[in-house]
């Protein structure tokens, strides 16, 4: 199980994604170029001391990432409001990639078109969207539930 985040454009939302990833054992990869400069403070602030402990590879663009994908025989699953399929009746596999978009603008239809399930989260009528870092960590402890893969607490 891995986040991917594709050119993401909030430095806060991607430090608070980079944390999640650290505290729950997930691999985080950044498909760039961000909207922001890697090493900002807002970046830096929202990952806290976290950042340290991910598992994180950056991508210099969405054809360095698809061709790193060839070979990881993972599932590509779209978290997009336009999913007419919503996460709670989606059944995840251990080895899938979360694909976030940008906060601004989601994916381009060339990435909609390489996914291999697009989901989204149900929401009362007349709202739009949730935060990204919102939404990635709801639909990443549905799939962690389900696959088992929450980490073990040590006493």
């Amino acid at each position: 199980m891995k986040l991917v985040l594709y050119q993401p454009d909030i430095p806060q939302n991607a430090g608070t994604l980079l944390r999640l990833g650290a505290c729950l054992g997930i691999a985080v990869e950044v498909i760039e170029p961000c909207g922001f400069v890697w090493d900002d403070r807002r970046l830096r602030r929202a990952g806290m001391d976290y950042l340290a402990g991910v598992d994180l590879t950056r991508h210099s663009s969405w054809d360095a990432y698809a061709e790193a994908r060839r070979t990881s025989h993972e599932r590509l699953v779209l978290l997009t409001t336009r999913a007419p399929r919503p996460y709670t009746d989606f059944t995840f596999a251990p080895n899938d990639a979360l694909l976030l978009g940008q906060e601004s603008a989601g994916v381009p239809e060339a990435v909609h078109a390489e996914a291999d399930a697009s989901l989204r989260i149900p929401l009362r009528s007349g709202q739009r969207s949730l935060n990204v870092a919102v939404a990635g960590a709801m639909v990443l402890g549905e799939a962690l539930r389900q696959t088992a893969q929450f980490p073990r607490e040590e006493k």
